[in-house]
């Protein structure tokens, strides 16, 4: 369930069988103050993880040859270093959706509330 779906599908006099066929189950159904009517409210919470990675290479090399005085100088030098570094992150996001009813089970109101942390 989204905001866009609650947008798109829910709208005021709807019955309460289609409320059930676009959201599904509320996660808790209240009665009125007179027992007539009822509050439906959805709670819904989505994890959202996320991974970077950052990948770094290292490398180099001497090589070289010569005669300095009397000593012929023959040689190759190589080192090379690579390295992962990589960070996470977790975000959550609640949406909660609040339906109420008239006394002959059609939608007399709705409201919704979306954070992120």
């Amino acid at each position: 369930m989204t905001v866009g779906v609650v947008q798109k599908e829910i709208r005021v006099g709807m019955p309460s069988p289609e409320v059930l066929a676009a959201l599904g189950s509320p996660n808790m159904v209240r009665k009125g103050a007179d027992s007539v009517g009822e509050t439906w409210v959805y709670d819904k919470i989505a994890t959202e993880a996320s991974y970077k990675n950052s990948n770094s290479n290292v490398a180099g090399s001497v090589s070289g040859a010569g005669v300095p005085g009397d000593v012929l100088l023959l040689g190759n030098v190589g080192a090379s270093r690579s390295g992962s570094k990589g960070s996470s992150a977790t975000t959550q996001k609640t949406l909660t959706v609040i339906i109420k009813f008239d006394p002959s089970d059609k939608v007399e109101s709705f409201s919704y509330h979306t954070s992120t942390f």
